[in-house]
C-alpha cells in the first residue's frame, strides 16, 4: 500500500485500499482561484473530533522532528509564503502546513512518505486552516475591495 501512494502521488492521484480519491497539490495548484481552492479542500470536520486521540503526543513530536521542519521549511518555499499557495494572498504571521490526506497516528508511529510527502501539503495561516478543516468560510480573510478616487465621497 506504501509504494501505491508514493507511486500514485506522483502522478497527481492518492488512492487507498477503499478506492478513495484524495486531494492533491499537483490538483490543487491547476485550480485558479483561492475560494476554488479552499473549496476543493475543505473538510467539514467537526469540531473537537478525535484525530490522534490519546497519541497527540506523536503529533507534536512529529512536528518538532528535523526531518518535518526541513520539509515545512520547504513547502513554505515552494508556495512563496502565500496561503494556499495564491499570490496576491501573502501570510505575514505564522504559517500553519495543512496534509491534504489526513495522516494518522500510525502514518505518524512509521514515518510513512505520506506525512512528508511534498504533494500531500499546501502552506496556509491557521484562519484558513481552520475554515478547512471545519467548512467555515467566514473565517477566511478575503482579498481587501480594489478602491476608487472618490469612492467614499457621498456627493460626487
Amino acid at each position: 500500500m506504501q509504494c501505491e501512494d508514493t507511486l500514485a502521488m506522483t502522478t497527481g492521484v492518492i488512492r487507498n485500499t477503499m478506492d478513495r480519491i484524495y486531494r492533491t497539490y499537483a490538483e490543487l495548484i491547476t485550480i485558479p482561484t483561492f475560494e476554488e481552492r479552499y473549496e476543493y479542500l475543505k473538510s467539514n470536520s467537526r469540531v473537537g473530533s478525535p484525530t490522534f486521540g490519546f497519541d497527540r503526543y506523536l503529533n507534536q513530536q512529529f512536528y518538532l522532528c528535523p526531518e518535518w521542519r526541513e520539509t515545512r521549511r520547504k513547502i513554505i518555499l515552494r508556495d512563496n509564503g502565500c496561503d494556499l499557495g495564491c499570490y496576491g494572498f501573502e501570510i505575514h504571521s505564522s504559517f500553519v502546513i495543512h496534509h491534504l490526506r489526513e495522516i494518522t497516528a500510525d502514518d505518524v508511529r512509521e514515518r510513512r512518505p505520506i506525512c512528508f510527502n511534498p504533494n500531500n501539503l499546501i502552506t496556509t495561516k491557521l484562519q484558513t486552516h481552520n475554515a478547512i478543516h471545519y467548512g467555515d468560510k467566514s473565517l477566511l480573510v478575503v482579498a481587501p475591495i480594489a478602491r476608487s478616487r472618490n469612492d467614499t465621497c457621498p456627493w460626487r
